[in-house]
Parts: structure tokens; C-alpha cells; sequence
């Protein structure tokens, strides 16, 4: 028997971006749940207990080492010298590291007229909800493979798990690519070298690294010459990315100040109980002026909610700014 969608929320508007009930709030984290809590609604729960929650990951890291916005460049982490623009976001991060000291956060920005990139920060991060668009990217592989196209059934969840951020969408797909052995095989054709997915039902605690998620971002916008996704399953996975719910079009649009250009994104957030803090991530692709940017923001260690879209809109910002400052867009 099919199992059921969540029913759709209400979608609070742009003003009311920041509200979260703190009753849902409190709930949400005294359950450990790694899953995410819609904006204006109450708990998006999902079989993911507080037992198998990680430790926090490693300490701060540097800049990343980039070269000319290929994926192994991006990967170098901790490669000197770093470049200019490298140095550019570092800076330009000082001033909300300094505000924040108990975050942790990695940006990956490539700019994908100019292959410019920059990037900082290194050490492994829960996805929380962006891990969706890794098990999409794995379904879609799965049924290239198989020489089929999606069921009416999987369409049906794949887009309330990318529109709606619905867990219990997410839950059933991810048994459908096999948990986390289907996640990992996936990714290793993918090219993520260090995103471990969750074990059992706990995709919001999949382990990753802005690098990786830089990595699957050019597999769906800008995968080259030989793409291990075809050409309708990036369409598809970008059609669902820019068409998410009004509520949750934060993150890495906040980049585009004008919000004239498009944006295709997928974002997570996540109280962890260990800590009291909050993961917050976002990743897609914005249009800034005409140049399209591929950005990766992970973070955690923030003391609420709140606190946390805002750093990681600042931290998209300033990937932008990075790359468009300085002769040639390398950095000021």
C-alpha cells in the first residue's frame, strides 16, 4: 500500500519568512529529529532519533585551495596558495565568524560563465534536507540504468521532497534507491568523494562537505562533456529546484539583491538536541547580473533558527562578491 504524502501547509508570506512557533520549536528538539521544520507549521517529523545522532564535525578549517573551478581543484581542500578570491571570501566571512564563534560554515561559489571559484572552510557537515537532492540525483541514475523513466507515483514524491521539502516523501524514496548503500554508490559515480549518507532511515544525518556539494551542483548545471545524468533527468531535478515553495526561497538567492535573476535552490535546516544548535544549509544555482553562480553553503553551531538563515545568506552574498570584485572577477 501507498504510503501517504504529508498534506501541504499553508505558505506564510516573504514578511513572515522568520516565523516558527517556538512550541514546534522546543518539540522539535527535544526530539532530535533530522529532519526540518516548515516555516509556519509544526514539526516535519521523521523516523530519525536523537540515538543516532553524530558528534558535531571537526574543527574550522581554512580556505580551499581552487584553480580554475574544476571539480578536483575544488576538492583540494587545504591546498596553498590560496587565490585571490579565496582570500576575498575569507575576509569578507571575518566580520560573522567573529559575531558567531561557536559556527562552523563551508562556502563553495563557482562562476559558471567565467570558471572562476572560490571557496572556504573545510570538515564534514549534516545535510539535513539538501541531501534530497542527492536521492533524486540517485533515483534518476538508478532508473537511467534501468532504461525507464519515473513512475507517476515516484514524480509525485520526488516533487513534494524538492517543492515542499516533505520528509515523508523523502522517507519512501529513500528506501526506493536503497538507503544509504544506494546513496553512496550513487555518489561515487557522481564524483562525491566525502559524503557518507545516513545510516537507516537517517538521510538528514548524511555526512558532506560544501566541496561535494559544489560537485553535485555541476552534475546537474554544468556537468560537462561526458554527464553521468542525461539531459532530462538534470531538467528535471532543475525544473523541481526552481519551483520550491514561496516560504522557502531563502539561502543562496539572498545573492541576487536585485532578485531580478532566476534561482534554482534546495535548502536544510535542523535542531540538533546535543547541542541546542541549529544546522542551516543551502545550495543551487543564482543569477546575479546576468552571471549564473553555482553555490554551496554548510553550515552549523547556530543559536537558533533565525540566526542561522541569516548567516547563510551573508555567506552567499559574500561568495558573489568574491568572485565579481577584483580584475577578471578573481577577487579583490
Amino acid at each position: 500500500m501507498d504510503e501517504p504524502i504529508s498534506p501541504s501547509r499553508p505558505l506564510p508570506g516573504r514578511a513572515r519568512r522568520w516565523a516558527v512557533p517556538a512550541v514546534a520549536a522546543t518539540a522539535v528538539l527535544a526530539m532530535g529529529v533530522a529532519g526540518d521544520v516548515p516555516r509556519g507549521g509544526g514539526p516535519e517529523v521523521s523516523a530519525q532519533p536523537a540515538a543516532v545522532e553524530p558528534a558535531p564535525g571537526s574543527d574550522h578549517g581554512g580556505g580551499l585551495g581552487t584553480g580554475d573551478g574544476g571539480a578536483a581543484d575544488i576538492q583540494a581542500l587545504g591546498r596553498l596558495p590560496a587565490t585571490p578570491a579565496d582570500a576575498a571570501l575569507a575576509r569578507s566571512l571575518e566580520p560573522l565568524l567573529a559575531q558567531q564563534p561557536q559556527l562552523r560554515i563551508s562556502v563553495c561559489v563557482l562562476g559558471l560563465h567565467s570558471g572562476a571559484s572560490a571557496a572556504y572552510g573545510t570538515g564534514t557537515f549534516d545535510t539535513a534536507s539538501i541531501v534530497k537532492v542527492d536521492v533524486l540525483a540517485a533515483l534518476l541514475l538508478q532508473t537511467q540504468d534501468a532504461g525507464r523513466s519515473l513512475t507517476e507515483r515516484e514524480r509525485t514524491l520526488a516533487a513534494a521532497m524538492i517543492q515542499q521539502s516533505d520528509n515523508d516523501a523523502t522517507d519512501v524514496l529513500w528506501r526506493v534507491i536503497g538507503r544509504q548503500a544506494g546513496l553512496d554508490a550513487a555518489n561515487a559515480r557522481l564524483g562525491l568523494t566525502a559524503t557518507t549518507g545516513g545510516a537507516d532511515n537517517h538521510w538528514g544525518l548524511t555526512q558532506t562537505t560544501g566541496a561535494d556539494q559544489l560537485t553535485l551542483l555541476r552534475q546537474v548545471f554544468s556537468p560537462g562533456p561526458d554527464p553521468v545524468l542525461n539531459a532530462a533527468s538534470r531538467g528535471y531535478l532543475r525544473e523541481l529546484m526552481g519551483s520550491v515553495v514561496p516560504d522557502q526561497q531563502w539561502g543562496i538567492s539572498a545573492a541576487d539583491t536585485t532578485g531580478a535573476g532566476a534561482t534554482e535552490l534546495k535548502n536544510g535546516w535542523l535542531p540538533r538536541s546535543s547541542t541546542g544548535l541549529w544546522d542551516v544549509n543551502s545550495i543551487g544555482r543564482v543569477t546575479v547580473g546576468g552571471q549564473s553562480y553555482l553555490i554551496a553553503v554548510v553550515s552549523d553551531g547556530h543559536a537558533d533558527y533565525e540566526s542561522g538563515i541569516a548567516a547563510v545568506e551573508s555567506a552567499a552574498r559574500d561568495a558573489v562578491t568574491a568572485l565579481s570584485a577584483g580584475p577578471g572577477g578573481q577577487g579583490a
